[in-house]
Order: C-alpha cells, then structure tokens, then sequence
C-alpha cells in the first residue's frame, strides 16, 4: 500500500536518526544505524509516496519528460530541491557531481533537479536554462514553476535533497549545504540496501545535454567587466570559459589567462585555470580576480605574465571571521572585488575588498600593512571579516561585524567626500546597502525589484530609476537606452571620463557598450589582435559577386532574439552599419551582404541570397519572406556581410565582416504586414 505525504511523515523516523549519528562514533555504528532506518521505513505499512512528475512540466537535460514510477523505477532518486540564485543551492552542486561520478545510473543512482523558484525572474525556462549551462549542471532538470512538487512534498527551504527509494519512497532528506558526508552516506547504504532485496535494475535512462545543442561562442556567461584607469585596456571574466580575457576598447584581445577548462593551478597564461571566475580589478599591470567556484583570490601580473593566488585554500571554507595570511586563510565564494583603501594606510589601494557571497560577508585582503575601520592594525597579506555576521539577512548596523547579509554579489567604491562609502549589492535581499569606510556603520541606501534592467542609483536622494532595458529578459540593440533588453547582466563598471558604461550582459553572452552622452547601445566585437584582417590595395582581388564571399575569421556573430513568424509572412533586414571615422567603402573592392540557413536551405530557396553594398550611409535594406511551405517550425537565418574599407588618407585597407543569427518560430497564425528587423553594428 502507498500513501502521498510529505516531509512531515518521515521527520520522526529521520530525526530519530539524526540523533543516534551524533552519538555514533565510528563510520560502521553510522552505517548500521542508515541501514537500520532503511529496514524500519522499508517495513511501514504504506510507504510514503513522491507524487509523480506533472506531466506539463519543463525538462532539461532529457529527450523528453520522466517518470518517477516509469523511468526512474528501480533506482535510488536523489532530487534536489534549488533556485539558480542561491549561493547555498550552488554550493552542494559540487556535491551531487562528485556523488554522480561515483554511482553510475547503472549503479542504480540518478539525480533530478527539481527548480522550484524563489523569485518571478527565476520560473522563466530560459533563465533556467542558462543556468544549467553557467553551472554545468549535466543531470536531468525540471522546472517546477508553480512549486507544486515543493508544497506537495512540505519543502521549506533551499537547498533540499529528498532521496528516495526504487518504488518511489521517501528514505531520506538533507536540507542545507555542506552536508556531503551525510549525502554520501545515505546514498550508498540504500544502494546496497536495496540491491540486497533485488529491487535495482542496471538500466539506463537516456539524457540529452541541452549545452551539446548550442553553437560556440566567444563570452559564455561573462559575469563581470572592468575598465583600467587609462580607460583604453577592459579586463572580462569569462566565467563560462574559466578564463579572464584582458581586451582593448576596440575589443581587440591582448590576452587569454586560463580557459577554456575548469581547474585549479598557478602558473603562466597558458598554465594557469580557474573555476567559473567572477570579480576582477585592475590597477596597473596587476589583476585580482575573484575565482568564485575555487573559493581563491588570484593576483595576474601581466607584466610577469604569471598567475598566483594570493587568498583561499582551494576548498570552501566555513570560517566567518579570518585573520590568517591570505594563502592560508579559507574562504567561500567570492563574487566581486574592489580597490580601496585603509583607515591608516600610507598608500593609495592598499586594500581589496571581497563580496563574500557564500558567507553572507564583506572581507578583506591587505594588500599593505593598514588598518580597518574599528579595527586594529594588520599586517600586509592578512585576509579578513569587514562586515557582516555570516546570517543570510537584511540587517543594518553600526557595528559593521553585527550587520547582515544575504549573498553579496557586486562592489563598488566611492572614497571621495561627502560618501566615503564601499556600496554593496545585495542579491537575494533585493538592496543596494553603504558601509561607511569611516567608521563601518551598514545602512541601506535603495531597495530594487528584481528584473533584468540596468539600473541608475542617486545615493544623494536615494532612489532608483532604470537607466536602460525593458524588464523584459531579451537581447535587443534598440535605438535608446530605454528600447534596448538585456538578460541578468551581471556587472558594470564606467570608465574614468564617465562617458562609456560597459555591462556584462551575462545570459545574452555579450559586453555591452553604454555612451551616457548619446544614449546610444553597441556590442563590444572580441576580435584576436593577430586575427585581425589587414590588406593594401595591391594585395587585394575583386571577389567573384556570383558566389558570396568568405567572411574573415576576425567576424563577430550576433546572436539576434527568436522571432515569431507565418508563412508567406514579408521582413526587412535593415543594416545600420557604422565604419570607424575617416574611412571610405573601397570603390575597387564591393562589400556584400549575403543570406544562409545552414541545413534549412529550403528557407532562402528562391530568395534574394547575395547583394552589394555601394553606399553604407543609406542603411541597405534586405528584404526576405517565410516560404508558403515550411519544413521546419524552427530554423536559423545567417546574414552575413562582408565589408572592404580604407582610411581616406592611406593606402591601407581592411576587409571586416560581421553576422547576424535571426532564429525563427514559424506559427500557423499570420504575423501581419512586413517586419522590419534592424541590424546594428559599429565597426
């Protein structure tokens, strides 16, 4: 017999054990006693059912939905109950890999991610999606939007695991981080318990990785961008590529440190790896980044062109208070760093303050001998608490060790009067909070929604406004500020002469230029500094217009939002090509722009595919229809052009391109009248 209940059934039973471990005290006492819990659960009468997977639910990883007493029957379910945003749910994903890598699913273990979302942002699949890829999240997901498996099953708080049996029963929970000797344990004795009774099967159950369906591409998840003082040179944490890049604003790359890997090692821009990295700062030739996942602080000196690590012992620490040397000291998930300086200290930057986010703190690394504020003095090298008590709360203080945070992700410093102030982004408290560098004191400047805008703070009148995006999660280069979208862009910084904002538009995989002066948008192009395509007039061969020409390897693709569509249905594809100034299209050499739909041939059949380009001023437009008879509702438009530009005092001239990937979902509905796409790029 079987009866549907939640966590509230099995609590007597666990808790009884959970007592009895603490009292064990060797690894057989704590394994006869899981073992003895399995035999007493496995006796009930009824047992205690997961409900089965709503059969309207969204899945990821998998050729299709799951069931629990389908697929998943005869095998020990681990499901793991998280939102992407919880530092905590982040934090056991290590866990449950490793727990991955040591049962197989013919072992006869398996791991759901049930995403049950703390908030509206968090339910859109998408969103979902892109975390799985910035986590590398490889087993099955499900989006469980409505959190009806979560109240079904009396689940209060992230992060929850619920490990349940072969015929779909409620063994065990483990709720919180940090618990991996507990998970291990009981995953591996109800294995071998329930092999024991015959009841695991070796089969497999088939998965499909949604990151093995996407293109490559030059920023996966950058997650934050700085600018040095010179303003010419832009450091980017490339976090889905585990590697920081050191570009010029033109967007030519300098610099590759790490990457493409994840790992753990010092070394040389070619040794040297690092784990989903986040925060960086630059001063002079030297960076300090913030290696989130590796629980390190690392120091590149690009003059040395060495990577070490200055803070962090390579595990997560648990420790909320510190004071041991940097390399000696450990510490969990720092997000962002930043510059400042100490109370005493005789030198400019002598400290780097840390967003601890996995602690719920604000720290910091001496970077010279100095002092805090209410603090004593300490010696270079030491890295420690500033802020916070290590509780997941909003709370403001005078005393900056009795204030609270809830996942500190972004830093930022105003050490000019009249604010003197490090300001924080608090995430998961929805808040912009100030830490006065005079005295400590935390205090709460703004509160903000939660919504995928870049947003303007005035700390002088304290209010928020939107400076740029929609609300809405897209990818659109629109003509102002306020029509341009973004997608949980993760960080921003100015650079010195105030006039350029550049935005880490995370889940669009993208930087962002931002002139305050025009209020104008572009893409930052990534472009190889020894890939970068220079030819002279002699050098060069008027291409053949029969065939479309061949991009350069230097071409930026842009990755355009999906559009819905209907047969027969008329676009335009307007290019608002700008050229660098002072130069000219090259009169002996035609630019062109020319379609593709690589395996969808059947969609430019017919079709205007090629065009030249005589005069870029007067915005070419292109123009292009959905075919009456559609063999696919999904398919991708490539418009590619090819441009030949010389400056108008040289001989020297360069061949660039650029491409522009429309994704299309053809409906059977009809669109309407013709749609004019614009497709923007300044070289």
């Amino acid at each position: 017999m079987a009866a549907a209940a939640g966590l509230g059934g099995l609590l007597p039973a666990q808790s009884q054990l959970e007592y009895a471990l603490e009292e064990a005290t060797t690894a057989q006492e704590k394994e006869n006693l899981v073992y003895q819990h399995l035999q007493k659960v496995d006796s009930w009468e009824r047992d205690l059912k997961v409900p089965e997977f709503g059969a309207d639910l969204q899945w990821l990883n998998t050729e299709g939905s799951l069931s629990l007493y389908k697929d998943l029957c005869g095998k020990v379910v681990v499901l793991d109950f998280f939102t992407y945003c919880c530092i905590n749910c982040i934090h056991v994903l290590p866990d449950l890999h490793e727990l991955e890598q040591k049962y197989s699913v013919t072992d006869g273990l398996f791991v759901v991610g049930v995403h049950s979302a703390k908030f509206p942002n968090e339910k859109i699949l998408d969103n979902i999606k892109s975390a799985v890829l910035r986590y590398n999240i490889t087993h099955p997901v499900v989006n469980d939007a409505d959190a009806t498996l979560w109240h079904e099953l009396e689940v209060s708080c992230w992060p929850t695991l619920i490990i349940v049996g072969p015929r779909g029963n409620m063994l065990f929970t483990v709720v919180g981080e940090g618990q991996k000797e507990k998970l291990f344990l009981f995953a591996s004795i109800a294995l071998r318990y329930y092999k024991e009774q015959g009841q695991i099967n070796a089969n497999t159950i088939r998965t499909r990785l949604y990151r093995d369906s996407l293109p490559p591409s030059p920023l996966l998840f950058p997650g934050k961008v700085t600018v040095d003082s010179s303003g010419d040179r832009l450091v980017i944490a490339d976090t889905g590529h585990h590697r920081i890049l050191v570009v010029k604003k033109t967007g030519q790359i300098l610099y590759t440190v790490g990457g493409p890997d994840s790992g753990r090692k010092d070394g040389t821009y070619s040794e040297a790896t690092f784990n989903s990295p986040q925060g960086v700062a630059i001063k002079n030739n030297i960076i300090y980044v913030a290696d989130t996942e590796n629980h390190l602080i690392r120091k590149v000196d690009l003059q040395l062109e060495m990577v070490s690590t200055v803070a962090g012992v390579g595990i997560q620490g648990t420790d909320k208070e510190g004071g041991a040397r940097g390399d000696e000291q450990p510490i969990s998930s720092p997000w962002d760093v930043a510059f400042g300086t100490s109370v005493s200290g005789t030198h400019e930057d002598d400290v780097l303050w840390i967003a601890m986010a996995g602690i719920h703190q604000i720290w910091a690394l001496m970077l010279d001998c100095g002092k805090l504020p209410k603090g004593s003095d300490l010696k270079k090298g030491t890295c420690l608490r500033f802020a916070g008590s290590g509780n997941e709360e909003n709370r403001n203080n005078a005393y900056p060790h009795k204030a609270a945070f809830a996942q500190p992700s972004g830093l930022s410093v105003a050490p000019e009067e009249p604010w003197n102030y490090l300001f924080v982004a608090d995430s998961e408290s929805s808040t912009i909070r100030t830490i006065s560098l005079k005295d400590g004191a935390v205090k709460h400047l703004v509160g903000g929604e939660r919504d995928p805008m870049i947003k303007i703070v005035d700390p002088k009148m304290k209010n928020c406004a939107t400076l740029a995006g929609t609300g809405e999660a897209s990818n659109t280069i629109g003509s102002s500020f306020i029509s341009s979208t973004f997608n949980e862009p993760g960080g921003l910084c100015v650079e010195e002469g105030g006039c350029l904002l550049y935005v880490a538009d995370t889940n669009n995989h993208q930087i962002k230029v931002l002139d305050l002066e025009t209020k104008t948008i572009s893409l930052l192009p990534l472009l190889n500094f020894d890939t970068v395509d220079t030819v002279t007039d002699q050098s060069m061969q008027k291409p053949d217009m029969a065939k479309p020409p061949k991009l350069p390897k230097s071409a930026p693709n842009l990755q355009l939002p999906s559009l819905t569509v209907s047969p027969g249905q008329a676009l335009q594809f307007a290019l608002k090509l700008s050229l660098p100034s002072n130069t000219k299209l090259t009169e002996e050499m035609p630019s062109a722009w020319f379609l593709t739909a690589e395996g969808s041939e059947w969609l430019i059949h017919e079709q205007k595919a090629l065009g030249e380009i005589e005069d870029i001023s007067k915005q070419p437009v292109i123009p292009f229809q959905i075919p009456m008879i559609c063999l696919s509702s999904e398919v991708v438009l490539s418009i590619k052009v090819c441009l030949y530009y010389c400056s108008k005092d040289s001989n020297a001239c360069m061949m660039k391109g650029i491409s522009f990937t429309q994704p299309f979902h053809i409906a059977t509905a009809h669109q309407g009248s013709t749609t004019l796409i614009e497709l923007l790029y300044a070289f």
